[in-house]
């Protein structure tokens, strides 16, 4: 197929290959590693984001047929996504202005409200990714937790019901923008991420080890990688270490930056470290690049994802590449990520006891960690970015010839 000339669009957060991008969250992770597959398919892939910085360029040129644009859209400076929303208009102006491409693709509601109109203006496909969607109106925030964005239910209904295609990245999304934003289903489409399996890989002899911030650490550490926010549950892993026996327990790592929206949360834990009697037991680090989390991965005995909600969660997925077995909340695209008794363990409950039991027994079965670690590494396999890549390329080629999910 002739080359396309795709506008990725990214609103709320900037890709991690973008200079002083700092902590990755899984959206930009996905976002940048399709980009480059895409291009590497041929196509001409222009990354949309907003300034956050007032020192950043206007364009960069990050290589092997991929772009960014950074593009003014309310003060040149990280906000809370809550407050983001504000400035959609400001930004679908500067999209606009940008010219025309084959096909837009935008990444999470906000990006979607902005481009939607910009397509329908040009006349071409508006395709949509979610990567979260806003809380069930019945259930109640965490203790920590801001509000949803007045517009944000309205906004992801429009996007899920106007746009051309909606692609998930698990069975679970999938169902949540068919039942509670109102996509139809057969404009539906489900394509898993991939993962970096060279970056993501298992120890090898004559690696360094790193086995921790005490490197006499006779039990090894367990990794904690995500934002600090209460939808990703650390405070559950910290309560979990407490029902670890003293002799047995492993050093708790915990790797990950605080979001504007949570500002004073990482002071909370810290505070329930100190109360739970952990103030040896962990170590905060802070955000990770993506060569320092392989690292920390591969060094892992065991990876904890205790999030109350994951689209698809894609650090269990990185676990497993690396030969690492996770436990894992089972929440969302979890259940689809991790082989529950096979690459790690799922749990239903989230008392800090059944985690704390679980972790017991996955590090005193004799061979069991080291038997789930080989069968991770063959779960990985599976998933690929440049499948997920073809599998986009087949659908935006549908979608601009007028076939496929298109309307």
């Amino acid at each position: 197929m002739k080359p396309l000339h795709l506008a990725l669009v990214s609103m709320h957060t900037s890709p991690v290959d973008m200079p002083g991008s700092g902590d990755a969250g899984g959206m930009n992770v996905v976002e940048s590693a399709q980009a480059r597959a895409l291009a590497e398919l041929g196509h001409h892939v222009d990354i949309v984001t907003r300034r956050s910085d007032p020192d950043q360029p206007d364009l960069v040129d990050l290589g092997d047929g991929v772009r960014l644009h950074i593009i003014d859209a309310g003060p040149p400076a990280r906000l809370a996504k809550s407050d983001i929303d504000a400035h959609i208009e400001e930004f679908s102006a500067g999209l606009a202005r940008l010219g025309r491409f084959d096909l837009y693709h935008s990444h999470h509601w906000m990006s979607g409200v902005a481009a939607l109109p910009v397509a329908r203006d040009l006349g071409v496909p508006h395709v949509q990714s979610f990567h979260s969607v806003a809380a069930h109106p019945d259930r109640p925030l965490s203790e920590g937790e801001p509000p949803e964005s007045p517009r944000r239910v309205a906004g992801e209904h429009f996007v899920a019901t106007e746009s051309d295609a909606v692609v998930a990245i698990s069975a679970a999304e999938a169902r949540t923008v068919v039942e509670r934003c109102g996509a139809d289903p057969d404009v539906v489409v489900i394509i898993q991420p991939g993962v970096d399996h060279h970056q993501f890989r298992p120890l090898y002899s004559g690696d360094h080890r790193w086995d921790g911030p005490n490197p006499l650490q006779d039990n090894g550490f367990i990794l904690y990688a995500a934002r600090l926010q209460p939808l990703k549950g650390p405070d559950l892993a910290l309560r979990a270490m407490a029902h670890v026996e003293k002799w047995m327990r492993p050093h708790l790592v915990i790797a990950g930056d605080t979001a504007e929206d949570f500002a004073g949360y990482a002071d909370q834990l810290h505070v329930l470290v100190d109360r739970l009697g952990l103030t040896d037991d962990v170590t905060f680090i802070g955000p990770q690049s993506r060569e320092e989390l392989a690292v920390l991965l591969r060094n892992a005995r065991l990876v904890l994802v205790p999030s109350h909600s994951e689209t698809f969660g894609l650090i269990a997925l990185e676990a497993a590449s690396s030969g690492t077995p996770v436990v894992a909340a089972s929440a969302g695209g979890l259940r689809e990520v991790v082989a529950h008794g096979e690459t790690g363990q799922l749990m239903d409950s989230r008392e800090p006891e059944d985690w704390g039991r679980a972790i017991t027994l996955l590090l005193s079965t004799p061979g069991l960690v080291d038997r789930m670690g080989v069968v991770s590494r063959i779960h990985a396999r599976r998933f690929e970015w440049m499948w997920a890549a073809r599998r986009l390329e087949s659908l935006y080629s549908d979608l601009i010839d007028g076939d496929g999910v298109s309307r």
